[in-house]
Order: C-alpha cells, then structure tokens, then sequence
C-alpha cells in the first residue's frame, strides 16, 4: 500500500468516526436541535437539490465568487507588479495603503450598500475589494525579493523593463502570487457569503441567516456544509492552475512528501 493510499484510507476512517460519533452524540444526549445530525443535513441536501431550492442560491454565490476573486486578482497582481518595481511611488502609497489593508473588512459592507445599493454589483466590488488586498500584498512581497544580481545582469546584457518583468520578475514572484490567491479563496467567499447576508435574498449567505433566523438547524448546517465544499472546489482549482503555471511545484511537493 503507498503513502498516499495509507493517507486516503486513514483520512477516510477519521471522517466516518467523526460522523458516527457526531450522529451517536446528537441522538444519545438529544442535542440534535443545536447541532443537528448527519443524517438530517444528508435529507435536507437531497431535499434542496431535488426542488431546486440549492441551486437557485448556489449559482448567484458562485457567480459573485468567482466575478469578485477574478476582479481583485487581476487588480491586485497589477498593481502588485506596478508598485513592487516602482519604488517611489511605492513609498508615497504605502501608508494609505496599508491603511486601508488594516481596515477590518466588515466595516466596509454597510458603506458599500449606501455606495451601490444592494444588488449584485455592489457583492461582487466588495468581494473584488476584499481579495485585492490580500494579492497586492503578496505580489509586491514577490517582486520585491526578486534577486537583484539577476537582474543587475540582464540590465548590464541591455534587457528592457518588459524583458525583466516578463523573464524574471513575473516568474520568480508566481509563487508569492499563487500564495497569495489560496489565501484569497476563502476571503472571497466570506465576503460573498457576509454581502448576501447584509443585503440580499439570494445565495447561500442569505439562505445561511434565513435558516439560522428559524432556528432550522439542519438546514443551517447544510448550507455550510455546502460552503465548505465550495471552498474546497475553488481551493483546488487554483492549486491545479498553479501547477499547470509552475510544474515544478508538482517534483517539489512531491520532495516535501517523501521527507
């Protein structure tokens, strides 16, 4: 049997443990109305998905999601790369960036409703302004700590500004940038999940409060059992783009997992 096999099998047997003892306990000690039962989240899953109840809120938070995650990292990544060679300017934004970067990002969704009212558009700038932060962040660290003996050699071998950003600057910042968008997953979907819970009637934040707000405990922990899994399917779409982008990741945690 190989490791990862042995991995699987033991991740596997704690999961159905986790679930038996959470069923045992619910049913034993009567504490299905604060923490429900697997059993009840299983037949409130397959009720949502039969009347269509989980698709109509699953598709407008994956949408916000995802047009958000997409917005902010684009943005961030470029201005990231922008401020992390421009150093100056760097210097006269930092402050003011930071400031905002500090700001608990909470604070920002009531003034985000007054700014652009409570349809979709103001979910996706707030999830949008929520991930920027964390990849600007994280890129401007990676261009920052580039080698400057590398490029040093490439300016004396008479590279332009795009050579350097797109021969060496880019590529050796990519794993700062990739860290920087796992972290910015679940960040993207608490803020989509926190905008549909302020202002909204759609999506898994609104479904989330609106069966919390019923003392529907089984239909609270159903719809972050869904987000959970919707976390994790967007976790591993970025990991699978990371190793398509840096192939040499895959020999590299291969390495780490033979140690």
């Amino acid at each position: 049997m190989t490791d990862v096999l042995k991995i699987n099998v033991m991740r596997l047997i704690l999961a159905v443990a986790f679930l038996w003892g959470w069923e045992y306990a619910a049913t034993a000690y009567k504490l299905s109305f604060y923490i429900s039962r697997p059993s009840e989240i299983y037949a409130r899953l397959l009720l949502w998905v039969g009347d269509g109840t989980l698709a109509k809120h699953l598709f407008v938070t994956i949408y916000v999601a995802i047009s958000g995650f997409v917005l902010g990292s684009i943005a961030g990544l470029l201005v990231g790369l922008v401020l992390g060679r421009a150093k100056t300017l760097a210097r006269v934004l930092d402050p003011f960036l930071m400031a905002f970067y500090s700001m608990p990002k909470v604070a920002l969704a009531p003034v985000f409703v007054l700014w652009f009212g409570v349809d979709t558009s103001m979910k996706v700038i707030f999830v949008a302004t929520v991930v920027f932060f964390l990849v600007f962040i994280n890129t401007y660290s990676g261009v920052r700590n580039v080698s400057r003996e590398q490029l040093t050699i490439l300016r004396l071998m008479g590279a332009s500004e795009l050579n350097l950003l797109t021969k060496i600057v880019f590529p050796s910042a990519l794993v700062w940038v990739f860290a920087g968008l796992r972290l910015s997953v679940p960040y993207s979907l608490i803020g989509t999940i926190l905008g549909e819970m302020t202002a909204t009637n759609k999506g898994l934040g609104y479904l989330l409060a609106n069966t919390a707000g019923t003392f529907d405990t089984a239909g609270t922990f159903t719809t972050l059992f869904v987000i959970i899994l919707l976390s994790m399917t967007f976790n591993g779409v970025v990991r699978v783009l990371e190793h398509v982008l840096m192939p040499w990741r895959i020999e590299h945690d291969a390495e780490e997992a033979t140690i």
